[in-house]
């Protein structure tokens, strides 16, 4: 969750693409002689699908939200201009390799796509064809996996991906508004009764320059997951430069694997409410704004569940925290490998800490764990300096490069930026 203010890009504002398009009505889509008029835009009963397509046929421009079943294919661009929502009942299936592209903006025009409770997505990419979201001013084309224009420090020039679901969540009611989305949106509530419930299918998918402003210090993730239930598929994620959190967990039950974060804004991964699924095979690379490479929450209501953080590799940065585990964190954490991270006395930043008694009970009681975990530490540094709170029971200090435990790096190779980018050479 972001505590700073939005950073403006502005040189990218101007990159907005300038195509002509159709001028697509809501109410009928009749305008035949608009300029490169095509009845793809039309539904069967002539009714707008909220669709504009760019005179080359290259692009197509979502307007509004889906509410009949829909494919994206991957020989068109997708721009999102407004926040579209999948709504109940509804599924988009995305075809590998296809790009989607959010226009600039913020607060209530700041873009995204959700997928509402009881819609689905199926977006399956492959290891040679992933799905990717950017930015407008991402001048990346279909076939393409890296961007031939965009500095990997530019963020917060769109919004994110949004999943919302019917599993449970630990909060003040069984179902809330997710954050990132303005109250007034009643599809952006997540969260109920159904552990199994299914969003769907989300593979080989890398979410890119997300993370817009929507009013101070509520900025949308990069891939939000709220009451996703364990019937929905989540694998193979990478997130690269988002404004606030890489992946965000609000309770539910799904279970992921092969998630790489580069570059967050805040932290890189961050698990509230409750969330009682299992990351395995993660890895974080540590920005200069990244607060905390882990921020693990406790339950805000009367749910008691617990999550599974294994065998992840943890890069920090100059001013980057290892994790901090609060407000009753509930989680077992093993075969981690944290390295890169900075002398704690230098400024305080740098260390692994639990903040407050019901954590610091958790942690006495066994309800938060700590296994196998390791480090290569600053030169003098001693491990009590870094793992406070008598965790560094559960740590081993290691010379880098002889880890025994962390992530695979093998499953990110090919289709990530971060292994494009060369990020990937010290894992």
């Amino acid at each position: 969750m972001k505590k700073r203010k939005l950073k403006v890009g502005g040189l990218l504002v101007l990159a907005t693409l300038t195509l002509a398009t159709v001028s697509c009505k809501k109410e009928g889509c009749t305008d035949a002689s608009a300029i490169n008029y095509s009845d793809k835009a039309k539904k069967d009963d002539g009714s707008c699908k909220y669709e504009q397509v760019v005179n080359d046929g290259s692009t197509v421009t979502i307007s509004g939200n889906i509410n009949e079943n829909t494919t994206w294919t991957n020989d068109k661009v997708y721009i999102l201009n407004t926040r579209v929502t999948v709504l109940s009942g509804v599924t988009l299936t995305i075809q590998p390799g296809t790009i989607i592209k959010g226009e600039v903006g913020s607060g209530p025009n700041a873009t995204a796509l959700i997928i509402a409770r009881g819609g689905k997505l199926m977006a399956e990419g492959t290891a040679t064809s992933p799905i990717i979201f950017t930015t407008i001013a991402d001048e990346i084309k279909p076939g393409q996996i890296d961007s031939p224009n965009m500095d990997t420090g530019l963020d917060g020039l769109w919004g994110g991906l949004i999943v919302l679901g019917n599993a449970p969540i630990s909060a003040d009611n069984p179902s809330v508004q997710i954050e990132g989305i303005p109250p007034s949106d009643q599809n952006g509530l997540y969260g109920g009764s159904n552990p199994m419930d299914n969003s769907g299918v989300l593979k080989y998918i890398s979410i890119r320059h997300g993370g817009a402003n929507i009013g101070e210090g509520n900025e949308i993730n990069g891939l939000t997951l709220g009451g996703v239930g364990s019937g929905t598929t989540i694998e193979n994620i990478e997130v690269v430069s988002n404004q606030d959190d890489g992946v965000e967990w609000f309770g539910g039950t799904v279970n992921v694997r092969n998630v790489i974060v580069w570059n967050a804004g805040d932290d890189a991964i961050d698990t509230d409410q409750a969330w009682s699924g299992t990351l395995d095979n993660f890895i974080v690379i540590a920005g200069e704004s990244t607060d905390h490479a882990l921020e693990i929450d406790g339950p805000e209501g009367s749910l008691l569940a617990a999550h599974t953080l294994k065998n992840g590799s943890i890069k920090g940065s100059t001013k980057t925290e290892l994790g901090d585990f609060r407000d009753g964190a509930r989680a077992t954490l093993e075969n981690i490998y944290f390295f890169g991270f900075p002398d704690p006395a230098t400024d305080g930043r740098g260390d692994l800490s639990l903040s407050g008694q019901p954590t610091m009970d958790n942690y006495g009681n066994g309800v938060l764990n700590f296994t196998n975990l390791e480090v290569t530490l600053p030169s003098g540094v001693i491990l009590t300096n870094v793992f406070k709170n008598g965790t560094d029971v559960n740590v081993t200090s290691v010379t880098q490069g002889a880890n025994t435990v962390g992530a695979d790096v093998s499953p990110f190779l090919g289709w990530t930026l971060s292994d494009k980018r060369g990020e990937l050479s010290n894992f």
